[in-house]
C-alpha cells in the first residue's frame, strides 16, 4: 500500500444498531465474510481496529466495527476515528455548497476577503481562488514552515501539489466572506442536512470514551491528536457510518447546483505523470487526476472518486463510484491500516477495475 499512501500522495452503539437498515441478502453475506475474516487480518497486521461502512445504490447498507478502540475496549459503530486527510473532501463539499448558494464564487480571488500576512508581500496571492485550493494548485507546501511561515513555492494554478494549507486557506476565506465560523458553516451546510450527528472538526465533550487510540506499526499506542479549533485539512473526528452518510450525499449531489456538481466531477489537473508511469500504467485508467476535493479515476466504463488519510497511528480510506453509485469507508487507528484496505474492498465486491488499479499501485 505504499503507493496508495503516496498518491495523495482518513452507549451510541445500540441506538445505531437499532437504526440500521436491514441488510439485503448480498450485504448480509458480505458482513458474514467480514465477521469471519477481519479479526484475523487485524491480528496479523497489528491493527487495533477498523470501522467499515458500505454504500450501495446511494445508501449506507452495511456498517461494522472490529477489534479494540483502546486496550481492552471493543470498537463499536460509535467509535470515533481521526479522519486525517479524509477531512478534506468534507471541507471541499462545504465550499461547493456555498458556491451553489451563490455565497462565494469558485474562481474569485480570495485576497479580497482573506490574505495571510505571511504572503502579503508576494503579488501571486492575487491568483489564489477556491478552485485552485480545492484542486491542490495553490503553490503552497503541504504545511507551513514553523520558522518561515506560509510561502508560495510556485506559480498558483500551474501544477498539482498536495497542500493542507490550501484547504485551511479557503476555509478562512469562506469564514471571512460569510461572516460565520467555519464550524457553523459545516453544521448549516453539511452536517445537519445529512444528519451527520457524530462528526466534528474540533474536540467535543461527547468524544469521551469513544476515541480510537492510534497505534504505531508495532501495535503500540500513541497519543491521539485533537484540534481545539477547526483544521480544514486534518483532525476531524467521525464514525464510519457518519462518513458513509456523507458519501451518500456526494453521490446524490445533495446541496449542489447542477453546474457545481459537474465541476466537482471533472479532472481539474492531471496526475497521470505521478500515478501511471512505467509498470503502474498497466492498471491505470485512461485518465486520472484531481478534481474538487477528490482524486478522480476515469476508467473506460466507470468513474470513481477516492481519498486517503494518514496521520501518526492512523490510516483512513474512502471512495465512491459515480457510475454504480456504490462506495465504502474504511477507518483504522494504525500505521498499518493501509494493509487492510484491499482485503476489505475485495470482500465488499468493489469494482474489479478499481481493485486492479489499487493492486497495481502497491506492487
Amino acid at each position: 500500500m505504499r503507493r496508495l499512501t503516496v498518491m495523495l500522495l482518513s452507549n451510541l452503539a445500540a441506538s445505531l444498531a437499532l437504526a440500521a437498515p436491514t441488510p439485503p441478502a448480498g450485504e448480509a453475506e458480505q458482513q458474514a465474510q467480514l465477521d469471519q475474516d477481519i479479526p484475523q487480518l487485524l491480528e496479523q497486521d497489528a491493527i487495533p481496529s477498523v470501522s467499515i461502512a458500505q454504500i450501495r445504490n446511494g445508501k449506507v447498507v452495511l456498517f461494522a466495527a472490529y477489534g479494540e478502540q483502546s486496550d481492552g475496549v471493543p470498537a463499536t459503530p460509535a467509535t470515533l476515528y481521526n479522519a486525517a486527510s479524509l477531512t478534506k473532501p468534507l471541507t471541499a463539499e462545504i465550499i461547493l455548497r456555498l458556491v451553489s448558494k451563490g455565497e462565494i464564487e469558485l474562481d474569485e480571488p480570495m485576497d479580497r476577503y482573506w490574505l495571510d500576512p505571511d504572503i502579503a508581500a508576494d503579488p501571486r496571492h492575487a491568483l489564489l481562488t477556491p478552485r485552485l485550493a480545492l484542486s491542490h494548485r495553490t503553490g503552497f507546501p503541504n504545511w507551513r514552515d514553523g520558522k518561515e511561515g506560509l510561502r508560495i513555492l510556485r506559480q498558483p494554478g500551474v501544477k498539482w501539489g498536495y497542500s493542507g494549507e490550501g484547504y485551511r486557506y479557503v476555509a478562512h476565506f469562506a469564514e471571512n466572506k460569510s461572516g460565520q465560523d467555519f464550524e457553523e458553516l459545516a453544521q448549516t451546510y453539511l452536517f445537519k442536512p445529512l444528519a451527520m450527528t457524530e462528526t466534528s472538526y474540533s474536540s467535543k465533550d461527547w468524544f469521551k470514551g469513544r476515541i480510537a487510540v492510534p497505534a504505531n506499526a508495532a501495535g503500540e499506542a500513541v497519543q491521539p491528536q485533537f484540534a481545539s479549533r477547526f483544521n480544514a485539512a486534518d483532525l476531524l473526528y467521525t464514525t464510519a457510518y457518519d462518513y458513509g452518510l456523507f458519501i451518500a450525499g456526494v453521490l446524490a449531489d445533495q446541496g449542489l447546483s447542477p453546474a457545481v456538481a459537474r465541476e466537482r466531477g471533472k479532472i481539474q489537473v492531471s496526475m497521470m505523470d505521478e500515478m501511471c508511469q512505467g509498470k503502474l500504467a498497466e492498471s491505470c485508467p485512461p485518465n486520472a487526476g484531481f478534481g474538487l476535493g477528490w482524486q478522480i479515476l476515469a476508467f473506460k466504463d466507470e468513474t470513481l472518486l477516492m481519498h486517503t488519510g494518514k496521520d501518526e497511528g492512523v490510516f483512513t480510506f474512502a471512495y465512491l463510484n459515480r457510475t454504480s453509485r456504490d462506495g465504502a469507508v474504511i477507518l483504522t487507528n494504525s500505521d498499518n491500516g493501509y494493509k487492510i484496505v484491499l482485503p476489505v474492498l475485495e470482500r465488499l465486491n468493489s469494482s474489479p477495475a478499481f481493485l486492479r488499479y489499487l493492486r497495481g499501485q502497491i506492487q
